[in-house]
């Protein structure tokens, strides 16, 4: 991202690369550069039925918010999700994105506790 907007290049790519994955990325654009992008990918669980939904990445350009970009992003993902066979959404909201935990929020989710993850490859 630079000066609140998306470098299309890089966005570009990574969908290409993408496509090869179990998931979705979605891109809301108006005239120009986009102006918001999810990026979702779903998986099995033992404790699941179903396949779980999980949403890795939400942005809304800073000057396209407020405006229900991300709101609808969130809706095409959980219709995406849905499509998929996906029983239940996640989104990933570490702490410091205090806005974004505010959306998730203010959207109807419920925290789900803490995340931990560490390297698989050793440093040094």
């Amino acid at each position: 991202m630079r000066d609140g907007g998306f470098e299309t290049a890089g966005v570009g790519a990574f969908v290409e690369n993408f496509g090869h994955e179990a998931g979705a990325a979605l891109i809301a654009v108006e005239w120009g550069p986009p102006s918001g992008v999810v990026v979702l990918d779903w998986y099995r669980t033992i404790l699941e039925t179903g396949l779980v939904a999980r949403i890795s990445f939400l942005l809304v350009g800073e000057e396209h918010r407020r405006r229900g970009i991300g709101r609808l992003l969130l809706k095409a993902a959980a219709q995406a999700a849905r499509v998929a066979g996906c029983g239940r959404l996640e989104v990933e909201a570490p702490l410091e994105m205090a806005s974004l935990r505010g959306f998730c929020e203010a959207a109807g989710f419920s925290s789900g506790g803490v995340l931990y993850a560490r390297g698989l490859r050793k440093k040094g």
